[in-house]
C-alpha cells in the first residue's frame, strides 16, 4: 500500500521526493457566466479527479478487513448475549420469593 501511494520504491526503501509540482491555478470565470449545466459538468469533472487520487484497497484486503469484522461482530454479540443471559436469570433468581 506504501508502495502504490508513492512512500516507498519497489525494492523496499524509502521514495525519493520529486521536485514539488506548481499548482495550477484555474482560470478565473465569472459566476454569473456559466450556466447550471456548465457547472454541474465541472462539479463532476472535479470530483472525478479527486476520485481518481484515492489510494483503494485490493480485494485481498477489503476481504482480511471484512472477516475481521464479521469476526468481532459475532463475538461481541455473544458476549452481551451470555451477560444479558446471566444477569437476567440472576435477578429473577435473587427476586425470586417462591
Amino acid at each position: 500500500m506504501m508502495q502504490r501511494q508513492g512512500q516507498i520504491e519497489a525494492d523496499g526503501s524509502p521514495a525519493t521526493r520529486k521536485a514539488p509540482v506548481q499548482p495550477v491555478t484555474p482560470r478565473p470565470r465569472a459566476q454569473a457566466e456559466m450556466s447550471i449545466p456548465g457547472r454541474v459538468a465541472e462539479f463532476v469533472r472535479e470530483i472525478r479527479s479527486e476520485l481518481r487520487q484515492v489510494a483503494w484497497p485490493t480485494r485481498a484486503e477489503v476481504v482480511n478487513s471484512s472477516t475481521v469484522v464479521l469476526i468481532v461482530l459475532v463475538l461481541m454479540v455473544s458476549v452481551i448475549f451470555l451477560l444479558n443471559w446471566a444477569f437476567s436469570h440472576s435477578f429473577v433468581s435473587l427476586f425470586n420469593v417462591g
